[in-house]
C-alpha cells in the first residue's frame, strides 16, 4: 500500500521516528495553532504584568499554569512530532489526548476569563473587550456550550464520532481537516473542563456532586475506546495504514499503542481532575462550617435558643393539681 498523499502545506519528516526527532524545532509551513498559542499566552502575560505593576494581586500559580499549558500546545502542534502525527497513529492519538486531557486543565486554572476582565483598560477598544467578554462568561450560548447535555457529547463525539464514522479518513489527508480536527480536540476538551475547576465568571455552575458525575460518565467510556482500538484486527484509520517503509513501523502495532495511549494516557488526567474537585469540596465545607461556627459564636443560633427557651417555658408551668 502506498504512502497516503497529503494536500496544503505540511512538512513530512524523512527521518525514522525518534525522541530528539519528535522534539526538534520542525514548525510547519503555517504553524496556525503555535501561533495562536503564542498570542495567547503573550496576551495573559501581558495582563498579570500590568495588575502587578499596579499593585492588584494576580496569582503566579495560576499564571505558571497557564503558560505551561501554552507550551505544552506549542511543543506538541510545533515541534517535530506535529510532522509525525501525519503518519503515525499513535502519535496523533497523542496529540488529541495531550490537547483534550493535559492541556485544558492547566489552562483553565489560569483563569483568563478572570483575568481579562481585572486587567483590560476602561477605554474605548477596551471597553467594547470587556462586553464582548462578559457576553460570553454571562450568556445563554455560553450556558449551553458547558451543559453536560452539550460538553459530554461532543467530547465523546471527539473520540467515538470521528474514528468510528470515517470522519478521520475524510479530514486528515487535507491540512485544513488535520488543523480542524486538533482545534475541535483542543476546543471540546476546554469545554469539558471549564464546568468542572474553573474558576471565571460562569453564567452556570454546576454543584460537586454533579461534577463527578460528569467525571464518572466520561472515564469508562474513554477507557473503552482506548480497548476497542487495541483489540482492533484491522487498520481502524485507512490513513495511518501506510506508514513510510523506511520507518519500520507495524501499522498494528502503532494502533495498539495509540490505543494504550487513549487507555492509559487518557485515564490520569481525569483522575486527577477528580482529586482535584474532591479536594476543592473538602476545602469549601471546612470554610462553610467555619462561618457557621463563627457566626454562632456572635450572634448565637436564634432558631435553637427559641426552642430552648419554648422548653423551659414547658418545664416551669406549674403543675396542675391533682384532685
Amino acid at each position: 500500500m502506498s504512502e497516503p498523499e497529503i494536500t496544503g502545506p505540511v512538512w513530512l519528516p524523512s527521518l525514522p521516528p525518534s525522541l530528539p526527532e519528535y522534539l526538534a524545532p520542525n514548525l510547519q509551513p503555517v504553524p496556525l495553532i503555535p501561533a495562536l498559542t503564542l498570542l495567547a499566552a503573550a496576551l495573559y502575560l501581558a495582563g498579570a504584568i500590568r495588575l502587578w505593576r499596579q499593585g492588584r494581586g494576580w496569582s503566579v500559580v495560576r499564571t505558571c499554569s497557564f503558560l505551561v499549558g501554552c507550551l505544552a500546545i506549542i511543543v506538541v502542534m510545533g515541534a517535530g512530532i506535529e510532522g509525525y502525527g501525519l503518519r503515525m497513529f499513535s502519535i496523533f492519538m497523542f496529540q488529541q489526548l495531550t490537547l483534550m486531557m493535559a492541556v485544558p486543565p492547566l489552562l483553565v486554572i489560569g483563569s483568563p476569563g478572570t483575568l481579562l476582565l481585572r486587567a483590560t483598560p476602561h477605554g474605548r477598544l477596551g471597553r467594547r473587550a470587556l462586553r464582548a467578554a462578559l457576553w460570553g462568561l454571562r450568556s445563554r450560548w455560553g450556558r449551553v456550550a458547558i451543559h453536560p447535555a452539550f460538553m459530554v457529547p461532543l467530547f465523546l463525539l471527539s473520540f467515538y464520532g470521528v474514528y468510528f464514522s470515517g470522519l478521520a479518513d475524510l479530514l486528515l489527508p487535507n491540512w485544513y481537516g488535520h488543523v480542524g480536527l486538533e482545534l475541535l480536540f483542543l476546543i471540546s476538551g476546554i469545554l469539558f473542563t471549564v464546568p468542572l475547576i474553573s474558576a471565571d465568571p460562569l453564567p452556570s455552575r454546576q454543584t460537586h456532586f454533579g461534577r463527578m458525575i460528569d467525571i464518572f460518565a466520561e472515564m469508562p467510556l474513554h477507557a473503552f475506546f482506548g480497548v476497542v482500538i487495541m483489540m482492533a484486527t484491522t487498520p481502524m484509520v485507512k490513513f495511518f495504514a501506510a506508514p513510510p517503509a523506511s520507518w519500520n513501523i507495524n501499522p498494528m502495532t502503532d494502533q495498539g499503542v495509540a490505543g494504550g495511549l487513549a487507555w492509559s494516557y487518557g485515564e490520569l488526567p481525569g483522575v486527577l481532575l477528580l482529586m482535584f474537585i474532591l479536594v476543592r469540596w473538602q476545602r469549601e465545607e471546612a470554610r462553610s462550617n467555619a462561618r457557621i461556627e463563627r457566626a454562632e459564636l456572635t450572634g448565637g443560633t436564634p432558631e435553637l435558643d427559641a426552642y430552648n427557651s419554648y422548653l423551659q417555658q414547658l418545664a416551669d408551668r406549674p403543675e396542675p393539681r391533682r384532685r
